[in-house]
């Protein structure tokens, strides 16, 4: 009977949805989170009659018959939606309204990418990330600044006592890919290049293919708790009625053990 492996490999998938949902439904505060969907793929079959194969003189069967196997995560993939922006007024949050992403140093020296725009000065006046991570390329602000100010386009002014006009300290950037699902997780907001993301097109915001920057606002996650309590309900039946084909399957097992 095929049925107990068929419907295990079909909790198991479903245990996979509700680990997705519930990993939205928890950074559904995280600032600049993408929400991710998993998707499923059926197994293989077993071709007990190939469709098309001969059943007697010239005929041939319309669709034969072919009994799959259950189902199996095909891949989880990240809804890169544009999320809300929220006001913060603070002069080092920066939010991308668009595609791209700001280039963070790691220290191992590699470079990761975040769409986390909440910037924070070193003890050296380095800006950084929360985790103390240097923005590419490196921007330090004097001390004794009286403003700093970030245009749409990246380009960092830091007004000094004494002087009247803004002095311009560089330019921030952003990265871009060919395919931003595949990008690598890494935590801490951060991501990592693969092969499967192909490499990064750096240039300055605003131009083409590439979003602007706002600055004192920070990018809110794109979760919508209402899809997201949707999308488990629809798991946990989905669970639960694969669960009673178990159960089906057991009781029609007990019936033949009990055959005289």
């Amino acid at each position: 009977m095929r049925t107990l492996s068929i419907a295990a490999t079909g909790m198991l998938a479903q245990q996979t949805n509700v680990d997705v949902i519930s990993n939205n439904i928890a950074n559904m505060n995280t600032a600049a989170y993408k929400r991710q969907r998993a998707e499923f793929q059926d197994l293989l079959y077993q071709q007990v009659s190939r469709p098309g194969s001969a059943t007697g003189g010239e005929t041939k069967a319309p669709s034969g018959i072919q009994i799959g196997a259950g189902v199996k995560t095909g891949g989880v993939y990240r809804i890169n939606e544009q999320g809300a922006l929220t006001q913060t007024s603070n002069p080092y949050d920066v939010a991308i309204e668009g595609k791209g992403y700001f280039q963070v140093t790691l220290p191992s020296g590699d470079t990761a990418y975040t769409r986390d725009g909440s910037f924070q000065l070193s003890d050296q006046g380095e800006i950084v990330t929360a985790d103390g991570y240097p923005v590419q390329p490196g921007i330090t602000i004097p001390q004794g600044a009286l403003d700093v100010s970030i245009s749409k386009t990246g380009q960092v002014e830091v007004t000094i006592a004494g002087s009247a006009q803004p002095q311009v300290l560089g330019q921030l950037e952003l990265a871009s890919f060919m395919n931003e699902s595949g990008l690598e997780a890494r935590g801490g907001n951060l991501f990592l290049e693969t092969s499967a993301s192909g490499q990064p097109t750096v240039a300055a915001p605003g131009e083409p293919g590439l979003g602007t920057l706002t600055q004192g606002f920070i990018e809110a996650s794109n979760v919508n708790p209402v899809s997201e309590i949707t999308a488990l309900i629809s798991a946990q039946r989905a669970y639960e009625m694969n669960s009673r084909v178990v159960k089906t399957a057991d009781e029609m097992l007990a019936t033949t053990s009990q055959l005289r």
